[in-house]
């Protein structure tokens, strides 16, 4: 839990949550007792220090994760030796950053190339499988982002057969995935973990379908990356991406494309950045060896060799350096330890207000939703006056605790919602 700047903080041992506690301590794994025991007495994984005093509640980190304080002390020593141009290694930062991510999902650095935003990553993808002239078939779901129905919509348009997959209570069976596949698809397209209510699919199971008929296996990951234990090289997937505001508690601007080795071959460059290149020697300038064309130049052999542009943000690799470190060091199966007794909390409660909760019950992502009508305008004033941030949408909230958060925060917000009538 932070502590609110308008109150000190206040760990709430309540003989509710000691009963609560005891029925939840069995189901969770022994190597993370400290981590549960720290939810359920109310308290967070987070460290003196490790983030500011905010003004409300905020359990909001699936729409942009608070900046922790050493995180943004590292991009304040990043701008001050832009301040002085004192010098300051890219390179090292890049190199430990990428290591880092690579950990994270258990990928090798030369497989990752920085992109934009996660929607970058993505569309990359799609153009190097030079859809829509490669012609087939995109077989994605409602699930998805839904950022990217605007993608695949103007991909049908233009002639794709894009299948659309509806969930069924609130989650996706493979059995849906290897009924739309066929011969003809191209490519697959999911979220790894919904932005709409938090479902987790069965990657590895959708890319042995998928690969069974030559089709390629795109994954959204930013709700996964840093929340959920991924590891690419066991799931097949083939290319995944995700921006870093979110739960990898980088900024906007910079994230990661995972790209599949094995898979470069297949691929068509459809942008050329001179970020790509490993060598370049031209034949242009005085004193330059002269050559049979303006310059001799090699792409590199990896994924930046095929998606690399520009620049990138420095100040964002700064962030992620002390970021990707931090998740590493808590560890993915800690942080989901943590975080299940509040959801299971949430759960229980939210149906007993009237709440109609659209996550299934045995989601470990950090994202639980609720359908409710006008929900912003239901929601929008109770929260803001008993001090708490989650996402409000027209038909619907989302409640998204993060490592920070403690069984405190989730009490605070079930006392604030009102009966749904």
């Amino acid at each position: 839990m932070i502590q609110r700047t308008d109150s000190p903080p206040s760990p709430r041992l309540s003989r509710r949550n000691i009963l609560r506690a005891s029925t939840l301590l069995p189901l969770a794994p022994a190597m993370a007792g400290e981590a549960l025991a720290a939810s359920v007495k109310g308290v967070s994984l987070a460290r003196p220090g490790d983030f500011a005093a905010m003004p409300r509640v905020y359990l909001d980190s699936g729409t942009m994760h608070p900046v922790p304080l050493p995180a943004k002390a590292s991009v304040d020593a990043y701008l001050q030796s832009r301040a002085e141009m004192r010098e300051w290694s890219s390179h090292d930062t890049e190199v430990r950053i990428k290591a880092a991510f690579a950990r994270l999902i258990n990928a090798a650095p030369e497989d990752l190339a920085f992109v934009q935003s996660t929607t970058a990553g993505e569309q990359s993808i799609v153009d190097a499988l030079d859809l829509p002239a490669a012609k087939g078939s995109v077989v994605t779901d409602t699930l998805h982002f839904f950022g990217s129905f605007w993608l695949y919509d103007q991909l049908a348009r233009q002639g794709v057969d894009v299948r659309w997959i509806r969930p069924k209570d609130g989650r996706i069976d493979p059995d849906a995935y290897e009924k739309a596949i066929g011969p003809d698809t191209r490519l697959v397209s999911l979220s790894l973990v919904s932005t709409y209510n938090g479902f987790e699919h069965d990657l590895k199971r959708i890319c042995e379908i998928a690969h069974a008929r030559g089709a390629l296996v795109y994954a959204d990951i930013i709700h996964a990356a840093g929340t959920v234990p991924i590891d690419v090289k066991a799931s097949g997937v083939d290319f995944a991406a995700t921006a870093s505001y979110k739960w990898l508690m980088g900024d906007f601007g910079l994230g990661f494309l995972y790209v599949r080795p094995d898979r470069l071959a297949r691929l068509k460059r459809k942008r050329f950045g001179y970020y790509q290149l490993d060598s370049f020697k031209p034949h242009v300038y005085p004193f330059d060896e002269p050559g049979q064309s303006i310059a001799d130049m090699t792409p590199r052999p990896d994924a930046e060799g095929m998606f690399a542009m520009g620049t990138h943000s420095h100040a964002v690799m700064a962030q992620l350096d002390w970021s990707l470190a931090r998740l590493l060091e808590l560890g993915i199966d800690n942080i989901m330890v943590h975080r299940q007794p509040m959801l299971r909390r949430l759960h229980e409660a939210l149906p007993s207000k009237g709440y109609d909760v659209v996550t299934p019950a045995n989601c470990r992502s950090p994202l639980l939703t609720c359908a409710l009508p006008d929900a912003y305008k239901k929601l929008s004033e109770p929260l803001s006056r008993a001090g708490v941030a989650i996402t409000l949408s027209r038909n619907r909230f989302r409640i998204c605790p993060s490592w920070f958060n403690s069984m405190d925060d989730i009490e605070h917000l079930i006392d604030a919602l009102p009966i749904s009538s």
